[in-house]
């Protein structure tokens, strides 16, 4: 067996790529499926089987009777690399009868007459378009982690079979941070955009720092002022869309068009960040956008016009592109049409992506908070941020600094300086040294004191390095 480390494991976890080893089994099936790693974790790809699903359920094939493990590695029976890649950038959805939907003609009417349309009606018809979200299986509402489970078993096969039990990485979120969460702000029509300035008293009474996401066609003016007034008080300013039609990802020609547009707009606003209207998007797509960050991938999508998720609370990059996903769900679903103001799913959502250390990122317009109701709704939400932070070590930050985080963490080095693990790179200075240890069948957390290199002889081991 020829075993090498995994490009995807060792960039997720930034741990030394000389110590784990894996193999790929030449013999994949032709074909991509649905199948599962275990008990929870849903793949989509080519496997050493020819028995996968066209869609995922229940009855998925489990390969992990199928891995291989020795002391020089383990040998898997499907390329993970092509697991997390189908998963993080929704190809699973491609051809899978139950993302698809054939309603061009339906989006095209609705768009059209959108403008005319109160929110009471849209939002009626919102609920009957969405109708048996709640019967899809995958991804798991209403978060969905299944390539960050992917890599921790993978992780934890690697150490099984060199016989360790633990390994140092690069935690995840600087100064030791638990989690992180973003709060973004996505300007829809008019009375969103004069809602603004209150908007920003919010955020400033409870020491939340947000983007606000700018249309720069159509709906509303964007004079200068504006976008200075925002830029003044430290909020950042990004770019969402063209016109908000819903029409950009619907064509390549189209997308072609108007992404030179939306390139000029984020150099002249000065934005670093995009996000796609409704959140529609092709991250086959991606490398046309002059931006250094995107958020239009939801983990979950089964509450959005298109469904999919890219399975993971943690960013990504795509291509040159660090992708933010959305992981909570939106405050115009969750108040307009779930009819939920009690916060209960924010909590929930928040304290599992606590639990595993991953983003939040909210999205939360001035368009859809003009109510009474749902600004208490966004005040409350932002007690429990603005707690976390003091109580939970949350990192609240604005979109650009995670993005500027996850690209130095990325480009840093872990390594030997004499006898200790070290962390080298720019930025390693807020960086912490953690250790990803086997804890009977789960992978546990631990971080190093700040400050303190570790010997390597200090390394949890038993039998083989």
């Amino acid at each position: 067996m020829n075993a090498d480390p995994l490009p995807s494991l060792t960039k997720y976890f930034k741990c030394p790529d000389s110590i784990l080893n894996f193999a790929v089994n030449e013999h994949l099936s032709t074909r991509e499926g649905f199948f599962r790693l275990g008990a929870d974790t849903v793949c989509y790809g080519r496997c050493s089987t020819e028995r996968l699903s066209k869609e995922p359920g229940p009855d998925l094939l489990d390969t992990s009777g199928n891995v291989q493990a020795n002391g020089r590695g383990v040998l898997l029976p499907f390329d993970p690399e092509e697991i997390v890649r189908n998963l993080r950038q929704e190809r699973y959805a491609a051809d899978c009868a139950q993302y698809r939907r054939n309603d061009t003609i339906i989006r095209e009417f609705y768009y059209l007459l959108r403008p005319w349309m109160p929110l009471s009606f849209r939002k009626h018809l919102q609920r009957i378009y969405l109708k048996g979200w709640d019967k899809l299986s995958f991804p798991k509402w209403p978060v969905d982690r299944t390539v960050d489970h992917l890599l921790q078993q993978l992780m934890m096969l690697g150490l099984r079979s060199k016989g360790l039990e633990s390994i140092p990485f690069i935690w995840f979120w600087p100064e030791g941070a638990n989690a992180c969460a973003i709060m973004t702000h996505d300007v829809e029509d008019n009375p969103g955009k004069l809602f603004c300035s209150q908007l920003m008293d919010l955020d400033e009474s409870f020491g939340v720092p947000a983007s606000f996401q700018i249309v720069p066609e159509v709906r509303y003016s964007v004079e200068p002022e504006f976008l200075e007034g925002i830029r003044k008080r430290g909020f950042e300013i990004n770019v969402q869309d063209l016109n908000h039609d819903g029409r950009l990802f619907q064509e390549k020609a189209t997308f072609e068009s108007r992404v030179k547009k939306i390139n000029r707009y984020g150099k002249e606003y000065q934005a670093v960040g995009f996000r796609s209207a409704i959140l529609y998007r092709n991250q086959e797509w991606f490398d046309h956008l002059d931006f250094e960050y995107d958020m239009s991938v939801p983990s979950v999508a089964h509450l959005d016009p298109q469904r999919g998720g890219c399975c993971t609370v943690m960013p990504y990059f795509v291509g040159g592109l660090v992708e933010l996903p959305v992981t909570m769900t939106q405050d115009h679903t969750l108040f307009n049409v779930m009819g939920d103001f009690t916060n209960s799913l924010w909590q929930q959502q928040i304290q599992f992506i606590h639990r595993h250390n991953g983003l939040m990122n909210f999205i939360v317009h001035p368009d859809y908070i003009l109510r009474q109701q749902a600004q208490d709704a966004f005040k409350s939400l932002l007690g429990v941020l603005g707690r976390m932070r003091q109580e939970d070590n949350l990192w609240l930050a604005l979109p650009r600094d995670v993005n500027r985080w996850w690209r130095q963490r990325d480009a840093m080095t872990l390594s030997f300086r004499g006898s200790e693990w070290c962390i080298e790179g720019e930025g390693s200075e807020r960086a912490r040294l953690a250790f990803a240890s086997l804890k009977e069948d789960q992978l546990v957390y631990s971080l190093a004191e700040p400050g303190n290199a570790v010997h390597a002889n200090e390394l949890n081991t038993s039998g083989k390095n």
